[in-house]
């Protein structure tokens, strides 16, 4: 079959970018075509995939997202395809896959109710409505548990379309036999004794991941520990605003924001401890793959596979309504707890081993080809 798959933005660090990829690439490996639309693509475009960039530019991204469809819409009556495939929302989708959650209950949970009346809104609430509505005909790829009722509860979608999937870590997240070789040429590399101790963030969007939290935190540490302890955030974002926040509580010296990055592996081996307190998130990958490589995981329990630190014991996780004193206080007890840390570990490690945590790729590709090879 010839597939389209679309979506706003490729870039190599993104989750749902990633997630794309080896998606396309296992229906790829099937024996399909692969054909991708989008407006902007960065990194390099893999052997045999044909990559339409979309000629548009505007100021505002609703009004991108509305010339890209129609400009989407024309290629595709042009020259036809066996299935649309999306990883943002918009109409005419065959599938769906939901990396983001419902719109319409932010709109309607966290935002002043005169926000519903403004273009944007009424953009991407009728997007959303494109892919959810009762009469749409768009299967729906489920990465989210917690975001399905969300869905159910607006749009009444019918339960039949939606395909929860387990999640996707890369093996290559896996901890290799060699793991405390690269823990210790990581460490040489970023100049860190046996005494340090490294907090890792991972991950796009710093604002949203809650970098300003990890950054309180830092700061609220005992001095002893605090002088012992590095922060480096890796992220495709502007850093400046928390360079500067960084600075104002007198981190600064202590954290280093870099840009996004391949070898997210080497920082999982080489830290001791994953701080995610998101303000929201619809998963959560990195929380995955610290698990798999054997790096305890402090997170927020907002995010979608939080529950799975708290199945694998291999962290903590902090409770809702979200108070800054509770995660000061839970950075501090788990930086300055060795033996905890390690049995955190050792169980992320045997979780690794037993739960079905890599087949998502596969298990998308059945949907989208329906039974096809």
């Amino acid at each position: 079959m010839q597939l389209a798959f679309v979506l706003y933005k490729y870039f190599p660090y993104g989750g749902l970018q990633r997630d794309f990829l080896r998606i396309a690439l296992e229906c790829q490996r099937r024996g399909h075509a692969i054909r991708v639309y989008t407006p902007i693509w960065e990194g390099e475009v893999p052997a045999g995939f044909d990559v339409r960039v979309a000629p548009i530019k505007a100021f505002f991204n609703h009004r991108r997202n509305e010339r890209f469809s129609a400009w989407l819409a024309a290629d595709l009556a042009r020259d036809p395809v066996d299935r649309v495939v999306g990883f943002n929302k918009m109409p005419g989708l065959d599938v769906y896959y939901a990396a983001d959650g419902c719109y319409e209950d932010k709109a309607q949970t966290l935002r002043n109710p005169l926000y519903r009346f403004s273009k944007r809104y009424r953009h991407f609430a009728a997007y959303e409505r494109a892919v959810f509505a009762p009469e749409s005909k768009t299967e729906i790829l489920m990465i989210s548990e917690v975001q399905q009722p969300l869905f159910v509860r607006h749009y009444a979608t019918p339960a039949a379309r939606f395909h929860l999937l387990p999640p996707g870590i890369a093996q290559d997240r896996r901890a290799p036999a060699n793991a405390a070789q690269i823990r210790a040429e990581f460490r040489r590399e970023f100049a860190l004794t046996d005494d340090d101790l490294l907090l890792v963030q991972i991950g796009s969007g710093f604002k949203t991941k809650g970098l300003d939290r990890s950054l309180k935190a830092l700061a609220s540490l005992p001095r002893e520990l605090q002088q012992r302890t590095r922060l480096i955030a890796v992220g495709q974002d502007d850093p400046r605003s928390f360079q500067l926040q960084a600075k104002a509580l007198g981190v600064s010296e202590r954290v280093q924001i870099l840009k996004g990055r391949s070898d997210i592996p080497r920082f999982l081996l080489g830290a001791d401890l994953l701080i995610h307190p998101a303000y929201n998130e619809n998963t959560g990958t990195v929380l995955l793959e610290a698990l798999v490589a054997g790096l305890p995981v402090l997170v927020t329990d907002v995010c979608g596979y939080a529950h799975y630190i708290s199945d694998a014991d291999c962290g903590r996780v902090v409770s809702s309504p979200f108070a800054q004193e509770q995660l000061n206080r839970m950075l501090a007890e788990m930086l300055a707890d060795d033996a905890a840390r390690s049995r955190w570990a050792a169980n992320g490690l045997a979780y690794a081993d037993t739960a079905d945590l890599y087949s998502m790729p596969q298990r998308a590709a059945d949907v989208i080809l329906g039974g096809q090879a």
